[in-house]
């Protein structure tokens, strides 16, 4: 797990308990694109022993909000207003790799899409696309 979550504009220091919590790496974090890796494991399941959907959610929002962030920098902050994650293969244990990337970049919002697949079959796992509201101090 990385020592502290990357910093994002206008994020209060306490934001990466989540993110510590769900043990994401980042591995590239840009205003264009976000990759990080993650385990799945037990303290994460349901109560069929597959990972819980809200945990796959919980990333893809977690990684849209920090590119999106990045890229609007300064001039505001972002908050998710619509996350929709689809589930393609259950997974119980194992390395998942989840990158997101920019499918729109606009004054008022973004929409970002995250797919995470199981390193040990390259097959998807899930995939999230969250809309993000872009909020400015002075608007």
């Amino acid at each position: 797990m990385t020592d502290r979550a990357p910093t994002i504009p206008g994020a209060v220091e306490s934001a990466g308990n989540f993110v510590d919590w769900l043990g994401l790496e980042f591995v590239e974090v840009t205003p264009d694109r976000v990759v990080c890796t993650w385990s799945a494991e037990p303290r994460m399941h349901q109560p069929y022993g597959i990972v819980h959907g809200g945990i796959h959610c919980s990333v893809v929002e977690t990684l849209a909000s920090f590119g999106a962030a990045l890229w609007l920098g300064d001039k505001g902050q972002v908050v998710g207003v619509n996350n929709n994650t689809d589930f393609y293969r259950a997974v119980s244990v194992g390395t998942l790799t989840s990158t997101a990337t920019a499918l729109h970049r606009g004054r008022s919002q973004q929409v970002w899409i995250v797919e995470t697949v199981a390193d040990d079959a390259g097959k998807v796992i899930a995939r999230g696309q969250v809309r993000l509201q872009n909020l400015y101090p002075d608007a």
